[in-house]
């Protein structure tokens, strides 16, 4: 959170390099300074009751949830603060994300078999019409050389990062993650000419 990071993402998505217990994830929130953001990561869940009661023993305060199968999020959404994470391909379509009970969308590069934290890029421009629908967070392959363009294209809300700032999978390189920081603090300082700013949304677990 010394960097600036608006939130901090905790992995409950089991087969995932980066995944933590929620107990665990209690733990660490304690520790938090104030106003410091948690949030619960889900993906492939098919019951909204189950991420419901996770994020409840975990004590996070919002909830992302991946698919590319989503559970009736409305029970969600009338708890917690609601990220749906969506993967995008050569064949997203902005208006998929009509319905969504969403505070917001993390759009991410799609990969047939890994939910996030590959590491892959999409098309940027799928923002543009994407921000109809609510406010957009950038995640996909972001890097602290990067970031800035991606930025630059895609005029999100905020953008998110795991594995361009890790030095093996799950494990934080803290000059990678420096570096990502600054990237974003330049380009915001480069956008407030035209009065925008995009928060470092979120460093995932």
């Amino acid at each position: 959170m010394e960097l600036g990071a608006a939130a901090l993402g905790f992995n409950f998505y089991p087969p995932s390099p980066r995944y933590i217990v929620p107990s665990e994830v209690r733990k660490i929130i304690r520790q938090l300074p104030p106003f410091a953001t948690a949030i619960g990561i889900f993906a492939d869940e098919a019951n909204a009751a189950s991420i419901v009661a996770t994020a409840r023993q975990a004590g996070v305060a919002g909830v992302q949830v991946h698919g590319p199968s989503y559970p009736a999020l409305a029970e969600v959404a009338e708890e917690y603060t609601l990220i749906v994470g969506v993967a995008v391909g050569e064949d997203f379509r902005a208006e998929s994300l009509r319905g969504f009970p969403a505070n917001a969308f993390l759009l991410d590069a799609f990969d047939p078999q890994r939910r996030g934290g590959t590491g892959r890029t999409f098309d940027w421009t799928a923002c543009h019409e994407a921000r109809h629908y609510g406010p957009i967070i950038l995640a996909g392959g972001l890097t602290p050389e990067n970031v800035g363009g991606a930025i630059r294209e895609a005029r999100p809300y905020a953008v998110d990062v795991a594995s361009g700032v890790e030095s093996a999978p799950g494990i934080k390189d803290p000059a990678k993650m420096a570096a990502f920081f600054d990237a974003v603090a330049a380009v915001d300082r480069e956008l407030a000419l035209n009065r925008e700013k995009v928060l470092p949304y979120g460093v995932r677990s």
